[in-house]
């Protein structure tokens, strides 16, 4: 089956078709860094990355650009607030923004730019777009004309007459209201680079048309983001780097919102749950789990209980690695193809919520074979569940994740103190004193420990909460 992707401009999923066979560009718009990320902004790396593993997969050499906006706005009413310049506000944030991508398992990109190392990529865009009549400058300030671009507003279905764009602070000379600015003129006591029409910053939209060009070139496969970007940033970068003269991207793709009481999670909003503080509660592959296995095109609505319920269902799965591990005595390596129903759903759109149906029915298939004491087939299942979770990056045997669960360090102390306890209850058992036997299970429970009796002797894992 061809791989195919929804294509937020054509309106409808297509064959995937690349640029340059067997290679795959992607841009994806990253953090903008004036706070430590939520959740939410976690959610499109996280499905930017599993898009990335299944090109990898099917054999492509991918090319993954995810850029930081490190000034704006935000950044400079946050510099005033705090009186701390605003770069330290920056790299503190894109910290945290790697910290958080790092912890949820998310592949490093092949390059993260900043938009303020490629001041020059920008000026040079703008001499270009000023040259062919597509922008123009004013009091400083560098503005597109959305009327000379005939394609506007295409990527969002809008119409432009019924478009109002106000003019932002200190955005005078405008032509039109609608036309945006490349860049702004500088305003005492904030950042600013020279340029032919004098000291200034970026603007929002000027600096990924421009990224994008040096690391992708003229034309690349795929742009994706949020789907919160389509307008006006998605919008404008297409105006400009298709002005310009770049192809600009053949596919766009963007990622549902995580919601909270049908709200879009936002700093503004009050509603974000901090990455840093949700890996406190919650076992990071537990979060990738959650964030990562609904469709990317859907709306995830936050709540604890579908955490809770996301958590019991890997614990499930993580129940019958463990058990195969055991039962074989050592590792088991990872099938070399995924299941063709897995790759077929994958195929399909990514369609991970019908590829992780594949997953558990092989657990399943795995735990009868364990019933039956059936090694070669619950091994078997074992290498096909680590290939498909292995793609989503989900392997709990992969290294990013070994001894990550809650504590790595406390692991072992927590293993021998429950020994004794199991120890005592082993003891119970064989002096048939059923009822302390049970008391002691029943207090492990209840402490959160789910206790399973095997051949291999009682084993420990910790329960859903």
């Amino acid at each position: 089956m061809t791989l195919r992707l929804y294509d937020t401009d054509a309106r409808q999923i297509r064959d995937f078709v690349p640029l340059t066979a067997g290679c795959v560009s992607i841009y994806l718009c990253g953090a903008t860094v004036q706070a430590a990320p939520h959740i939410g902004h976690i959610r499109s790396g996280l499905n930017f990355d599993i898009m990335r593993r299944w090109f990898t997969y099917r054999g492509y050499d991918v090319t993954f650009i995810r850029n930081v906006t490190d000034i704006d706005d935000k950044i400079i009413r946050k510099s005033a607030e705090q009186n701390r310049p605003w770069w330290s506000i920056g790299y503190e944030n894109e910290r945290a923004f790697n910290d958080g991508y790092d912890a949820l398992g998310c592949l490093p990109p092949t390059y993260e730019p900043r938009a303020t190392g490629h001041i020059t990529e920008m000026v040079e865009m703008m001499r270009g777009l000023i040259a062919r009549g597509h922008a123009y400058e004013a009091d400083g300030n560098v503005y597109f004309d959305v009327r000379s671009y005939e394609g506007y507003l295409e990527l969002s279905n809008q119409d432009l007459d019924d478009l109002r764009q106000p003019s932002g602070e200190g955005e005078t000379g405008k032509r039109d209201p609608r036309d945006f600015a490349m860049w702004k003129a500088a305003k005492p006591g904030e950042p600013s680079w020279e340029t032919p029409w004098g000291r200034g910053r970026p603007g929002w939209h000027l600096e990924c048309s421009a990224m994008a060009h040096k690391y992708l070139g003229s034309a690349f496969d795929i742009h994706g983001g949020g789907i919160d970007l389509i307008f006006p940033h998605h919008e404008n970068e297409i105006a400009q780097a298709k002005a310009f003269g770049d192809t600009f991207a053949k596919y766009w793709v963007h990622n549902g919102w995580v919601t909270m009481a049908g709200e879009k999670m936002s700093k503004s909003l009050g509603n974000s749950v901090l990455v840093s503080e949700m890996v406190k509660r919650w076992r990071p592959i537990v979060l990738r789990y959650y964030l990562g296995t609904p469709h990317y095109r859907s709306m995830i609505e936050y709540s604890e209980e579908a955490l809770r319920e996301a958590e019991s269902a890997f614990a499930r799965i993580e129940g019958f690695v463990q058990r195969v591990i055991e039962l074989a005595g050592g590792e088991v390596a990872p099938a070399a193809e995924v299941p063709p129903a897995f790759a077929e759903a994958m195929d399909d759109d990514l369609g991970v919520p019908q590829a992780l149906a594949v997953v558990h029915t092989t657990v399943r298939q795995g735990n009868s074979a364990l019933a039956a004491d059936d090694k070669e087939a619950a091994v078997a299942r074992l290498a096909e569940v680590r290939a498909m979770l292995g793609v989503l990056g989900l392997d709990p045997l992969d290294p990013h994740w070994v001894g990550e669960s809650r504590g790595e360090d406390l692991h072992g102390v927590v293993d021998t103190l429950v020994r004794l306890v199991l120890d005592q209850r082993q003891a119970a058992r064989e002096r048939k004193d059923w009822a302390t036997a049970d008391a002691i299970r029943d207090q492990l429970g209840q402490a959160g420990l789910v206790i399973e009796d095997s051949s291999g002797g009682p084993r420990w894992t910790l329960g859903p909460r």
